[in-house]
């Protein structure tokens, strides 16, 4: 009698939110300034995103308001000027839909791995609806370490019972690519908030797209990066 094959490894897709889920990175960094002018500071936009993209609301926070101000206060003030701005634009990037569909059907999981506070995460994820359809969700909260530290992807990766080989990561941003990188997966890049030549540099990107709207599930995990297939990635 010949021994049952083993199980398929459990595969998963593992999405940054802002600028990813929704394109909304836009009204981030207009509600960010408007927040910083309330306060007395003047910031260039491109400046800021590229500085911050990715990390935690308390680590912005403290890098232009310094360690000792109230991060908590602060970010509650903050979220009220980013959900006025972008509240009635709420809306999932083109082909989101369908790719988690087809995700679901090939016995991928859904998870997402964000840098947003418990507040933001609620706000688009249940003013979409978009809760249900994930298998875990991992926020800014639930790690020590804002990106580009692999924690939030590791974390994410653990509970949907996946190996990082096994997953594939959606981001927007350059800080969330190398969280990948360090985290040993695979990235695929949309260029809602930046051009694809923003991440050259990286070897863990193996798609780059508009939208989510031509992408195929098995043709992303079969797609490896040439540099990632030759080495183990650094962690």
């Amino acid at each position: 009698m010949n021994a049952s094959a083993p199980a398929p490894a459990q595969r998963a897709f593992l999405f940054d939110m802002d600028g990813t889920i929704v394109d909304n990175m836009a009204f981030h960094t207009r509600s960010w300034l408007a927040f910083f002018e309330r306060q007395g500071r003047t910031l260039d936009a491109d400046a800021f995103f590229r500085d911050t993209a990715g990390r935690h609301g308390r680590e912005i926070i403290a890098k232009y308001l310094g360690e000792d101000a109230d991060h908590v206060t602060l970010l509650a003030e903050k979220e009220v000027v980013y959900r006025d701005m972008y509240g009635p634009h709420l809306a999932t990037v083109a082909g989101f839909d369908a790719l988690t569909a087809s995700a679901r059907d090939n016995q991928v999981a859904l998870v997402v791995g964000s840098a947003a506070p418990t507040e933001n995460i609620d706000f688009t994820l249940d003013g979409l609806d978009l809760r249900r359809r994930f298998d875990a969700i991992v926020g800014a909260s639930d790690v020590e370490r804002g990106k580009p530290h692999p924690d939030v992807f590791l974390k994410g990766a653990r509970l949907a019972g996946a190996l990082p080989e096994h997953c594939i990561v959606f981001e927007d941003a350059p800080l969330g690519v190398e969280a990948a990188r360090r985290a040993g997966m695979r990235a695929v890049v949309l260029t809602t908030t930046l051009p694809a030549a923003a991440f050259a540099g990286f070897d863990n990107v193996i798609c780059i797209a508009p939208d989510f709207s031509q992408l195929d599930v098995e043709a992303l995990f079969a797609s490896q990066p040439a540099a990632f297939a030759a080495g183990t990635p650094t962690t």
